[in-house]
């Protein structure tokens, strides 16, 4: 009997518990925001089943040994698998919402970018695992910038804006927590910039400077591209301290605020909910990376700690872009709110972010802070 007990101990212990424990809540306040204003809801039932398979996907992960993933050779297979699904999205994609980023197969579809998130932060991980001595040298920022820099440019063409934003956020926040040398580092972006500028004054036309403003300034087009922002600028100011309660907000009821399922569901939720709500939010939000972060630094090897870090960062980019544009301060990009938006694509990436990171954490080795200090710096 002692013996089954330790071992259904061993068996779970690769899970955390309370990092699951956070999450739900935010899960049932999609699903709750989701299914407040209409008798039954489409998204509400096929969002329910993504949350089962993403949950199980997470489960079946977790108990996965992942150090298979330190092999180059497996690394650039799974890379350059997603690099060959972003091409052919030019010639068999969806077309939705302005841009070609789905394969439609009826019944659901599937985002490559998505994933590609994942696999990004995994070659990065590797990329500067190796090399966290020689970090400084210049090579190392034009290498690692190629490996984003490909699905960048293929996500960027979609378009999808805010994918492509969130690659290249995901190599900077890698680059920068691998101790990249920060005057190279503003070198780069100096170039980056310049180039900008220049394409700006010589290449592009007056309808793409147009279509840039209106990304950059949506609000400055209230009765056009501004208004989804206008409305939700609404929504999330008059939900006011308690909020007006479940199936009450008048913007996303009255159909004033659009897609306050997806990309305006922090929104219609900030309406309900009020200020206290979305308090509650943030700081479930911020135990979620807490406990990322944990299993991060608690990782066997420098490869498993930038993993952790880089799903750190993924998310936060995430929560950041789409909450800015909630509140009218960010473009609006179409990132969707981890574990809120309605999705599949991304709820499954995020949940198998975890079920890796998870899994990296069955076969790490509990050691002082400071050796893993050392470790990390190449001291």
């Amino acid at each position: 009997m002692k013996l089954q007990t330790s071992e259904t101990k061993n068996f779970f212990s690769g899970v955390d518990w309370l990092l699951v424990l956070f999450v739900v809540p935010l899960l049932g306040a999609g699903l709750i925001t989701m299914n407040s204003f209409v008798g039954e809801s489409f998204l509400f039932n096929h969002q329910l089943i993504w949350i089962g398979i993403s949950l199980v996907i997470m489960f079946a992960l977790s108990f996965v040994d992942f150090r298979f993933l330190k092999r180059t050779d497996v690394l650039v297979s799974g890379y350059l698998l997603f690099i060959i699904l972003l091409i052919l999205l030019f010639f068999f994609g969806h077309k939705a919402g302005g841009a070609q980023s789905w394969f439609d197969f009826g019944s659901f579809s599937f985002q490559p970018s998505d994933m590609m998130k994942i696999v990004l932060i995994l070659m990065l991980a590797k990329y500067f695992s190796r090399r966290h001595i020689e970090i400084k040298n210049t090579k190392h920022i034009f290498i690692s910038g190629l490996y984003a820099f490909i699905p960048f440019v293929l996500i960027f063409l979609q378009p999808d804006f805010g994918s492509a934003l969130t690659i290249f956020c995901i190599w900077l926040g890698i680059a920068l927590v691998s101790g990249i040398s920060k005057k190279h580092l503003i070198l780069i972006l100096g170039l980056i910039s310049v180039s900008f500028v220049l394409l700006w004054s010589f290449v592009f036309q007056d309808y793409q400077k147009a279509r840039i403003i209106n990304f950059i300034e949506p609000l400055s087009d209230i009765r056009g591209t501004g208004y989804n922002v206008y409305q939700s600028t609404i929504a999330v100011g008059s939900g006011q301290l308690l909020g007006k309660g479940v199936g009450f907000g008048t913007q996303s009821r009255l159909k004033f605020l659009p897609e306050y399922e997806t990309d305006f569901i922090f929104a219609a939720f900030s309406e309900e909910w009020g200020f206290v709500g979305v308090s509650f939010f943030f700081i479930l939000f911020g135990l979620i990376m807490w406990r990322i972060l944990r299993l991060s630094v608690l990782g066997t090897s420098n490869f498993e700690i930038l993993f952790g870090l880089g799903l750190a960062i993924y998310l936060m980019t995430h929560f950041i872009i789409n909450i800015g544009m909630n509140i009218g301060i960010m473009p609006v990009t179409g990132i969707p709110l981890p574990f809120m938006s309605y999705g599949g694509s991304h709820l499954l990436t995020e949940f198998v972010g975890i079920g890796i990171l998870m899994g990296m954490s069955r076969y790490r080795r509990v050691a002082h802070k400071d050796d893993l200090r050392n470790e990390f710096l190449g001291i």
